[in-house]
């Protein structure tokens, strides 16, 4: 054993072994087999929520997933980002011949074949990524897009030896490791939270040998949370706050605002003031979304439907461009077979992302609605000038 990586504990009559692993680590995969085989414990807790885990049991996952309906209910933006994280580690994993999450995999077999129970102690990735997605604003929520797009380059210049440091980062802090100073919400939830819900459930685990294989970057907090006297409240950390009031009041406030000036355009005499703003307000609407889409390399029918749709989506909180043109390119597009078993291998590229029929859709979805915003921002100063 790596005593480095490896911590036993004594906790409520339960013998603890806590592995810190690198994601995408040989040595780290190989430790967290001989440690199980060695010890052959009752409970095998795993850095994975139950999502993830099933998905790591289903290899036909990709086959079954209906994009429409993941536009219809508004998750497009969590798919694209997991995607992301799913393309950084596989990208690194591959580079070094190795499965993403060999570790995870390794385990769950070694379990198995212990007769182990096998426990995702994780919390799902959805309300993780939901919860640092409720805490930032728009700017904000640009910029970790951006972030995550760009680190697309990072993986190409990782080296082995890079690997080892890697072990005290989460794979998604790695990722987000640009914004994540200027964003401690990031930290927060991404780290801490999943420090404390780790811990709490590697506690309350069945059995009296129970190995943990965590990621490195968890082994410090879980250590300290682990021998906290008081439970630590799971339902807490699984419950995504209320949105900001200052982005409810936005939400309503701004179309509320655009509708006032058109009124007040029309009520100034001789100048033609409403007519002018209604024409900037759908240009600016219709030629930045378009532009979004297009960006995405989207049908010419979504592009059209962008340009349509936002003018008058900006006005509704309800509905976003975004959303419209996702289901015009999914019905112009219409996903196949192929595009859903290729999803694992094309999103290793950027050339991947933009030619699969599934990604595109997301990328219409996520650049349709970054232009849409961008051309409410930029239509309303001028509107607002039209009045003086």
């Amino acid at each position: 054993m790596d005593h480095n990586d490896i911590h036993i504990l004594d906790r409520d009559g339960k013998q603890i072994i806590l592995i810190g692993t690198a994601h995408v680590s040989r040595h780290s995969a190989q430790l967290v087999l001989d440690t199980i085989e060695s010890e052959q414990p009752d409970t095998v807790c795993v850095e994975l929520c139950g999502n993830r885990l099933a998905a790591i049991r289903d290899k036909d996952r990709w086959q079954n997933m209906d994009i429409v309906k993941i536009i219809k209910e508004k998750k497009a933006l969590m798919l694209f980002m997991n995607l992301l994280l799913a393309s950084f580690q596989k990208k690194i994993a591959d580079k070094f011949g190795i499965k993403p999450g060999q570790e995870m995999i390794n385990a769950i077999a070694a379990a198995e074949k212990a007769g182990a129970a096998i426990v995702p102690a994780d919390r799902e990735i959805q309300t993780t990524l939901s919860r640092i997605w409720r805490g930032m604003g728009f700017w904000e929520k640009t910029k970790l897009i951006f972030a995550m797009v760009l680190s697309f380059g990072q993986s190409e210049e990782i080296e082995e030896t890079d690997i080892e440091k890697m072990k005290h980062q989460d794979i998604l802090q790695s990722l987000l490791s640009e914004v994540k100073e200027d964003h401690p919400i990031i930290g927060k939830v991404l780290i801490n939270e999943r420090d404390q819900f780790l811990a709490e459930n590697i506690r309350s685990a069945q059995g009296d040998k129970i190995v943990a294989v965590v990621g490195a970057a968890h082994v410090p907090g879980i250590l300290e949370y682990i021998n906290q006297d008081t439970p630590i409240d799971l339902a807490a950390l699984k419950t995504l706050p209320p949105a900001g009031k200052v982005g409810k009041i936005l939400k309503w406030l701004i179309p509320g605002l655009i509708v006032m000036l058109f009124i007040a355009g029309f009520l100034m005499e001789g100048k033609g003031a409403g007519t002018d703003m209604i024409w900037i307000w759908v240009l600016a609407n219709g030629i930045f979304a378009g532009i979004g889409a297009l960006i995405a390399l989207a049908h010419p029918y979504t592009i059209l439907s962008s340009f349509v749709a936002a003018p008058i989506t900006s006005l509704n909180p309800m509905i976003a461009a975004g959303w419209v043109a996702g289901l015009v390119e999914a019905f112009a597009r219409k996903p196949k077979v192929r595009d859903l078993e290729a999803i694992p291998q094309d999103i290793t590229s950027v050339k991947g992302f933009w030619r699969n029929n599934v990604t595109r859709i997301l990328l219409v979805v996520v650049f349709t609605n970054l232009g849409s915003s961008i051309g409410t921002m930029t239509a309303l100063p001028l509107m607002i000038k039209l009045l003086s």
